[in-house]
């Protein structure tokens, strides 16, 4: 009886705080009390509606106080029509990163991505998918005549920019951000 017992209390010293580490990881539900995620899942854009709640997530994220990092830079972005969350951080000094690194990753972004967005960023690959953590910062510029709107693909994007006369402008920029998927929507 004394071994089950023993064996019973490792377990659990064991167990318990991989357990605690998970829970603490997955971060999914805020505290009674606790301010609103800046990604409420309630005005989450829809595909027919996406730019519905675009500037109403932004101005959240940019309010969010503390470390501009982690959490607190968690972000909804669009992958192959549907929505993901990732955090991201900026490395500075990416030029050689750029000269490099052939496997950098592509963020399209309506502007500066450590500004307000018009429209949800769109990112070119996941984790099951090849992804690096590493995501250059390409603007989408709408050319003259085309009515800006909300692209939910990389593919929607490279088509748009494709041909005699193309809907918008890829911009690639020397920004590099370090980007983690943290969930899907």
């Amino acid at each position: 009886m004394e071994i089950k017992l023993t064996a019973a209390r490792v377990f659990v010293a064991l167990v318990s705080p991989i357990f605690l580490l998970s829970a603490a990881c997955q971060g999914a539900h805020s505290p009674a009390g606790a301010a609103p995620s800046p990604i409420d899942p309630g005005t989450v854009p829809s595909i027919a509606n996406p730019s519905a709640a675009t500037a109403q997530q932004s101005s959240a994220l940019a309010t969010t106080a503390g470390s501009v990092n982690g959490a607190a830079s968690q972000r909804p972005v669009y992958y192959d029509g549907k929505l993901f969350t990732v955090n991201m951080m900026e490395v500075k000094a990416s030029d050689p990163l750029i000269a490099k690194n052939k496997s950098i990753n592509e963020i399209y972004a309506s502007n500066d991505l450590d500004e307000e967005q018009q429209f949800l960023s769109v990112i070119d690959a996941i984790p099951t998918d090849g992804m690096n953590p590493l995501w250059r910062q390409v603007f989408v510029v709408f050319n003259s005549g085309f009515t800006p709107h909300q692209f939910t693909s990389d593919d929607q994007i490279e088509a748009a920019a494709a041909g005699p006369n193309p809907e918008i402008t890829l911009v690639e920029t020397d920004e590099v951000y370090r980007c983690s998927v943290v969930a899907t929507r």
